[in-house]
């Protein structure tokens, strides 16, 4: 049985505090004795990432990422086993620097890390970034690697989000610039020949935020296509790429915040309104092989004979292909919106309980959001956990609205295609 995002944070918060506190003034001694050996720190050669829970983050993190390579670094990555996926998307990491933990179940999650600690040192790994926002687990991780330059982010004169005293190097979390310029501070933090009280004040330009584009096998692009055609031939519909847009809707997100979801019902009629428009394209609803019942719902209630059930029908690895063969996306605010982002693909991505000033894709990317006077009510204070159970902010989002973006995420499409 895997363990339930409720009960890791219950565990980050009773078990992740007092640990934080017994473990702080061994952290700091050891520091203290270090530095009586190794005064003066050399710039990071061996740099890890810490960020486990969110697939999205291992997409918005590469910018960060990449700047830290072109300085000289070796990159490291920690995240759940889970999750691994994620990171070959760029393959910004070399696979056998990832390092990966089995959330599934606590003895795993026990004996992973007791292993990663290990690993750390093995590799001696001179700067770990903690790229969590505030989490006491990953805060543990990041004091007993074993790295003398542990940078990430501090409360300092804040309530609730103590952590102990296991970072070298405390950076100001900003709830009001994007993400990704977070995790940019954090790399300028670990290259800073100066300590600054907070870390980081530096500008950091729009133009630092550039994603690369994933590299497309060809031959997993003809697969995805061939299993494409071979579907929509066995409902009975005729579909030649090129001549026929592709049009993709993700209708589920996430249980870490199922408040994301945008209705079944509202995807449907999406659909519908899709199909009414565009009779001749071809519609694929997706999502991973666990969410089946949950797309066929949308598929059988719209009951569009050129929308087809597409979930499980493709490999992470193969997103990008996928994405690449499609014209538009239709997602919530989940992984999809940040994994197109790597393509060409045009995508219109739902905002309710988050805001798309912090998340928005990196990509050709429309977000839509009713801005509610309560949105976005989940943030690092509350470690994304939001009381509501009736997410107005999504139901507020209409169908009218959002079809009004695919058609002119479409016409887009057409003029890239005619350029």
């Amino acid at each position: 049985m895997s363990i339930s995002v409720n009960t890791m944070r219950a565990i980050d918060h009773w078990v992740g505090v007092p640990l934080c506190a017994l473990v702080s003034p061994l952290v700091a001694l050891v520091d203290r004795i270090k530095s009586l050996f190794t005064p003066t720190l050399e710039a990071p050669k061996k740099l890890l990432f810490i960020e486990l829970s969110e697939m999205g983050s291992a997409i918005l993190v590469d910018p960060a990422m990449r700047n830290a390579q072109a300085r000289g670094a070796e990159l490291f990555f920690l995240i759940f086993k889970s999750n691994r996926a994620s990171l070959s998307l760029l393959n910004t990491v070399k696979p056998e620097n990832i390092f990966t933990i089995d959330s599934s179940s606590l003895g795993g999650l026990i004996k992973d890390t007791l292993r990663f600690l290990w690993i750390a040192r093995c590799h001696k790994i001179d700067t770990v970034i903690d790229l969590e926002l505030f989490s006491r687990f990953t805060a543990l991780l990041t004091g007993l690697c074993g790295a003398q330059r542990r940078v990430g982010y501090h409360i300092f004169h804040g309530e609730g989000l103590w952590r102990g005293t296991m970072l070298t190097r405390k950076v100001h979390y900003n709830p009001h610039i994007h993400i990704t310029k977070n995790f940019l501070s954090l790399i300028h933090a670990a290259y800073a020949k100066e300590i600054e009280v907070p870390f980081s004040k530096i500008q950091i330009l729009d133009s630092e935020v550039r994603l690369e584009q994933a590299i497309i096998d060809t031959r997993a692009k003809n697969a995805v296509l061939e299993r494409i055609v071979k579907l929509a031939s066995s409902a009975g519909i005729p579909f030649a790429h090129g001549k026929q847009r592709l049009i993709l809707i993700n209708p589920n997100a996430s249980d870490l915040l199922p408040q994301r979801r945008w209705a079944q019902a509202r995807f449907s009629e999406l659909i519908q309104s899709i199909a009414k428009h565009y009779p001749d394209d071809l519609i694929l609803i997706t999502g991973s092989p666990a969410e089946i019942p949950y797309v066929e719902t949308v598929r059988s209630v719209a009951n569009v004979a050129h929308a087809l059930n597409f979930a499980g029908q493709v490999s992470f690895s193969e997103l990008p292909a996928l994405y690449t063969l499609s014209d538009v996306m239709v997602t919530n605010d989940s992984g999809p919106g940040h994994f197109s982002a790597v393509t060409p693909l045009r995508t219109i991505v739902l905002f309710g309980p988050e805001t798309p000033a912090l998340y928005g894709s990196l990509g050709n990317s429309i977000s839509i959001t009713a801005n509610l006077a309560c949105s976005p009510c989940v943030s690092a204070a509350n470690h994304r956990k939001t009381p509501c159970h009736n997410n107005v902010c999504m139901q507020a989002i209409s169908v009218k609205q959002v079809m009004e973006k695919v058609e002119l995420q479409l016409q887009a499409a057409d003029l890239a295609k005619q350029a």
